[in-house]
């Protein structure tokens, strides 16, 4: 058996890895329960024994000590006779329950708690409904009576409530107040003295237009304190109501502002449409820009700015006008922060169109000729090929020579998308982003600030500065949230589930990874989704453990889900199965991995089957390839998964080199012998 996991919040319970485990008895529950509220620390026999019994017996520390013997078999089936409890200890005077903090669903959500706190209103929320899924009734149900459980039980009903309104609070910050009503009237049905579901309700009635009911919500509120508590409002409660009363801008919420800003668009897009002509450039150029802010908003916009990119190159190519071309074609400036593209064969399009519309500019388009170069660098993101850096060096070069920040940034991107040609190059982003960042925050870039963020976030990462990184992924989130750019958050959600792994808390990674994956089949970006959720968890079993392929092999369950990684996959796959041979065959035909985030990450797959296999002549190329990354965390670069130290793969290959080495020595024949 496996990790055993601990539920608290509702009747306790605990499972392993084939199901609920059998605690027998009610006393057996009630010293794992009592151990579970000690948090890990020591509880002392003889206090156990008062908090079991309210009289009790003379063989209470005896039959105590049985408990524990009984849970110990329960929890720890495959522990050898006489070996060492590792769950359930004994120190000193009593026991404690050494459960990782992952493993106890009440120590999760207290922790989904206080991180909710921490994030924007729809990362929160997400948070906090995971959180609250994780109740089955009220905290240790089965105890409710014993004062031991008292405290604890009434500290996690607090939080529980905590959640409940901060999950309003989130909703009303995403302009959903609606929704945040029905919730809060159920809540406060059953807990009529919390001021600040009062104070919610009212201000979701408001936000929807309900004037009247949210001063009712108030007045209801001020009596019923008044009768049950003998007490007057507080402070909140009174301002929201003068707020309501003076009509209080500041009371808005995203409904209300949105209805005049889609008024505002429907009636600027009316004029436009009359005043300009049909067939004039000016349109198209509209039109790229309106693609250009479609492709930021959301999952659903970006995918039809990809469709409507490719209608506005060939519109623009129709007109036969090279400079318009290249306003069209380089005006996406969309930043990118994926370095393999979603759609390769409209890439490829895109890049054929540039190439042909540079061959064909006129002499001193030094602008346009920049941004075109610079498209053709990010389309061409994690190629094989020179074109790529070329393009992004030499636009980077004319980039500098202009007076143009926007420029200069579509460039840094396009060089950032050709920085993973080889492994050990996170320093270079880093510097990439740096730059950025300081562009555009004094230019006023939001969504190349975000990017710059995010490069940082991810090459500090991979360089072991997680200070630093989860300093960027915070900035990242507020500026996302600021502006509504809510792909970024996909990106830092994913970074945080990193975390978890670098920090050893598997199973806490484990759901983390679950979480994102989920919220990941939504996004558009199949460039980035297509295998990740099967890789993050392949690389979780394999992180820090070079020699672990066979263990990881077990998340391999079949060749569709893994997409792009499928061939570094495979050999794991044939080694599962027994088939070495084909294994081996599999691992020699391998191409050296995209030059993308996934390069360290991927060759620490192969890593891995060539030590099991003891490939000498492969160890050999991936020690060198992996060698310039020494120092670095691998896979870390990505900001999405980790394999550990690359410290530890590089000490891996050097031993397998020098054990078959060694191996090889002894099997030679002495000089002056028969062969």
């Amino acid at each position: 058996m496996g990790r055993v996991t601990f539920g608290v919040l509702g009747p306790v319970v605990a499972e392993g890895d084939e199901g609920p485990l059998a605690l027998k008895g009610p006393r057996h529950r009630a010293v794992l329960a009592r151990l579970i509220v000690a948090r890990r620390r020591v509880v002392p026999v003889e206090r156990l024994v008062e908090e079991l019994w309210e009289d009790p017996p003379a063989g209470g520390v005896g039959a105590v000590q049985t408990f524990v013997a009984a849970l110990r078999r329960v929890l720890e089936p495959a522990r050898p006779p006489r070996a060492p409890a590792t769950l359930l200890v004994t120190r000193g005077p009593g026991y404690a329950l050494l459960a990782d903090p992952a493993a106890v669903d009440a120590w999760r959500f207290e922790a989904a708690v206080g991180a909710a706190a921490k994030l924007p209103p729809a990362g929160a929320l997400r948070r906090l409904e995971e959180a609250l899924e994780m109740w089955r009734g009220p905290a240790y149900a089965d105890f409710e009576a014993e004062p031991w459980a008292a405290g604890e039980r009434s500290r996690l009903a607090e939080l529980r409530l905590q959640a409940v309104e901060r999950r309003a609070g989130a909703l009303l910050g995403l302009g959903s107040a609606a929704d945040a009503v029905p919730a809060l009237e159920g809540h406060l049905a059953d807990h009529p003295w919390r001021e600040e579901a009062w104070r919610l309700l009212a201000l979701a009635h408001y936000r929807t237009g309900r004037q009247g009911d949210a001063l009712a919500v108030l007045r209801e509120a001020r009596e019923t304190l008044a009768d049950g508590l003998g007490v007057d409002p507080g402070a909140p409660l009174r301002r929201l109501e003068a707020g309501i009363l003076a009509q209080d801008p500041g009371l808005e919420g995203a409904e209300r502002r949105g209805t005049a800003a889609a008024g505002l668009w429907t009636r600027a897009a009316a004029d436009y449409d009359r005043a300009v002509a049909a067939g004039a450039r000016a349109r198209l150029e509209s039109t790229v820009g309106l693609i250009r802010g479609l492709a930021v908003t959301g999952a659903a916009g970006l995918e039809t700015a990809r469709e409507h990119r490719v209608a506005a190159v060939s519109a623009a190519e129709e007109a036969g006008d090279p400079e318009l071309t290249a306003k069209v074609i380089g005006a996406f400036d969309v930043p990118a922060i994926w370095t393999r593209g979603d759609d390769p064969l409209l890439a490829e399009r895109i890049v054929t169109a540039a190439e042909r519309t540079l061959a064909a500019l006129p002499a001193g388009s030094d602008t346009a000729r920049c941004r075109l170069l610079a498209t053709i660098a990010l389309e061409t993101r994690g190629a094989r090929s020179a074109r790529g850096p070329q393009a992004a060096q030499e636009a980077e070069r004319i980039a500098r020579r202009l007076d143009d920040p926007g420029v200069l940034a579509f460039a840094l991107n396009g060089v950032f998308m050709q920085s993973c040609t080889h492994a050990g190059l996170a320093p270079r982003r880093d510097g990439i982003g740096r730059e950025l960042v300081d562009l555009a925050a004094r230019h006023g870039l939001v969504t190349y600030e975000v990017l710059g963020h995010l490069i940082r976030m991810q090459a500090l990462g991979a360089l072991g500065d997680f200070t630093g990184a989860d300093a960027h992924a915070s900035a990242v989130d507020r500026l996302a949230e600021r502006h509504e750019l809510p792909l970024a958050g996909l990106f830092t959600e994913w970074f945080r589930a990193l975390r978890l792994a670098v920090d050893g808390e598997r199973a806490s990674a484990e759901a983390a990874y679950r979480a994102a994956a989920a919220r990941l089949e939504e996004a558009g970006m199949p460039g980035l989704s297509a295998g990740l959720p099967q890789l993050s968890l392949l690389c979780l079993r394999l992180a820090g453990r070079p020699h672990a392929a066979l263990d990881a092999a077990e998340e391999v369950r079949g060749e569709a889900p893994w997409g792009p990684y499928w061939p570094w996959v495979e050999p794991l796959a044939l080694l599962r199965s027994g088939r070495r041979a084909e294994a081996l065959a599999a691992l020699r035909a391998l191409p050296e991995p995209p030059a993308d985030l996934m390069y360290e990450a991927l060759t620490c797959l192969e890593t891995a089957t060539a030590l099991e296999l003891g490939d000498r002549s492969a160890l050999k190329g991936l020690h060198d390839r992996l060698s310039p990354a020494a120092g670095e965390i691998a896979g870390a670069g990505s900001g999405l998964v980790t394999l550990g130290p690359v410290t530890e793969w590089l000490t891996a290959i050097s031993a397998a080199i020098d054990m078959r080495t060694e191996t090889e020595s002894e099997a030679e024949p002495e000089a002056g012998t028969d062969a």
